[in-house]
């Protein structure tokens, strides 16, 4: 292998034969918001799938899977005494439908002390809650706070949104380690930081709140993407890339997740690129994956899992040796890979050293649950993710991912080529040691569900 001229090769393709513009357009403007299991959401993978195609992967396909979703109607929140004066309102997402009027209880960020304070008054209130923990205190995620709240016995909970000017960005009400998502749990409706405040300013008066929402539950179908080129001397074994297409409602996701989306697409376009010009195939065979509903509890990414690598699978097949899983590329620009487990530490490093650009490899100390990478972690499968903003340094520009000013705009397409390049060279790499090389895994499910148990809970800055 010349390394030095496939290097050339991979990163010239990576800026001269681009196709991030094309496909940005048309995932985030022509197709917009992607929410998974809606028709949108069905156009962008036949989309992905039709652009691997024609790429030249040896297979590109949709993977269908049934999934349980959830919509809302109308959302409100509104003072009925002060003529029905509106508030700012936006559900969490999966959040039950709710018609609720009853005082205003302001229980500031939901810490031990706050909600001891206010002893039976949260019962049955609607309660006003900061995001944000307490400072100077134990740090607790959101997430806790809901529960300590809903077990004082508030009858719903409004939020306040930690963004300024009026943005809200669609949340999550429950722990994604190890919960997943609770019809029956309390509703919890997001106001913005400017009438929050205003809340909590008129909060000493016990005024009326009343707060709507219309929302259901069903089941719906939708579709994983699933290409492929194939190994040359161990065509058995596979890596994936991934990341997904889905977004939250309204969003065209420019940031979340459609840089991950074209960064998995480029990524396949460029290695394809290769074998067709130069004949050089990876070792090893090389997926390339776009899931669906990953912003409703990882269902696209869990149900891939299932079918291909579960404890009595119908088509159970060798696990991949790694998933590397691409998420909110546009807020860095990339730095190294993160492993979930640490036997693979001192080989990925030694792999992104023969690249000479100063990647690092690091190993996350906690489970995360935050994306598609996790279902292929439950099942004890070696998978990473790159290292970006939540480590260090995020663009001032980039803090969009679940509100509607997620636009194409916030895609970094002179970083995201960097990591289309850079990401062809590693994958290609790792591809050629023979999987007899790689480090094996000491790990099995119950070690994993142990790790999930220990960390469920808990509040990591990088995360919450």
């Amino acid at each position: 292998m010349n390394w030095h001229e496939i290097d050339r090769f991979l990163m010239g393709e990576a800026w001269s034969g681009s196709l991030i513009n094309k496909h940005l357009t048309q995932l985030a403007d022509v197709i917009g918001p992607r929410w998974g299991g809606s028709p949108e959401d069905r156009r962008a993978a036949e989309y992905i799938r039709d652009e691997m195609e024609a790429a030249g992967l040896d297979t590109a396909k949709l993977e269908p899977f049934t999934m349980e979703s959830w919509n809302h109607g109308e959302v409100s929140i509104s003072l009925p005494d002060d003529n029905n004066r509106p508030i700012a309102a936006l559900p969490f997402l999966r959040c039950k439908p709710i018609d609720v009027t009853t005082p205003l209880v302001d229980a500031g960020h939901g810490s031990p002390h706050e909600v001891d304070a206010l002893g039976t008054a949260i019962k049955g209130a609607v309660v006003l809650a900061t995001i944000a923990p307490e400072p100077f205190t134990a740090a607790e995620p959101f997430t806790a706070r809901i529960v300590r709240l809903a077990k004082a016995g508030a009858a719903c909970i409004i939020a306040i949104e930690p963004k300024t000017g009026g943005r809200m960005e669609y949340a999550n009400s429950d722990e994604w380690l190890n919960v997943g998502p609770q019809k029956t749990a309390i509703a919890v409706v997001k106001t913005s930081s400017e009438d929050g405040a205003y809340l909590r300013r008129i909060a000493g008066s016990s005024p009326i709140v009343r707060v709507y929402v219309e929302a259901k539950y069903f089941q719906t179908e939708a579709n994983n993407t699933v290409a492929e080129i194939k190994g040359s001397t161990h065509p058995e074994r596979h890596l994936i890339l991934a990341g997904h297409h889905d977004t939250v409602l309204k969003a065209p996701g420019g940031n979340d997740n459609t840089s991950g989306t074209i960064g998995v697409m480029e990524t396949a376009r460029i290695m394809a690129t290769l074998v067709k010009e130069t004949g050089v195939r990876p070792g090893m065979s090389i997926r390339f994956a776009t899931w669906s509903a990953e912003e409703q509890h990882l269902q696209g990414a869990r149900a891939y899992v299932a079918r291909h690598y579960s404890e009595g699978a119908a088509s159970r097949e060798a696990k991949p040796l790694l998933n590397i899983n691409l998420d909110e590329l546009s807020t860095g620009h990339m730095k190294g890979i993160v492993l979930t487990f640490p036997h693979l530490r001192k080989f990925m490093q030694s792999q992104l050293d023969t690249m000479n650009d100063g990647l690092k490899c690091h190993v996350l100390a906690h489970m995360d649950a935050h994306s598609d990478h996790f279902p292929f972690v439950e099942q004890a499968i070696d998978a990473s993710i790159t290292w970006r903003w939540r480590f260090w340094g995020r663009h001032e520009t980039a803090n969009f991912h679940h509100e509607i000013g997620d636009a194409a705009n916030k895609l970094n397409v002179r970083e995201l080529k960097e990591y289309a390049g850079q990401l062809a060279r590693l994958l290609l790499r790792l591809s050629h040691v023979s999987p007899d090389e790689w480090p094996s895994n000491p790990l099995t499910v119950d070690d994993v569900n142990q790790m999930i148990e220990r960390d469920s809970g808990g509040h990591h800055p990088a995360f919450h």
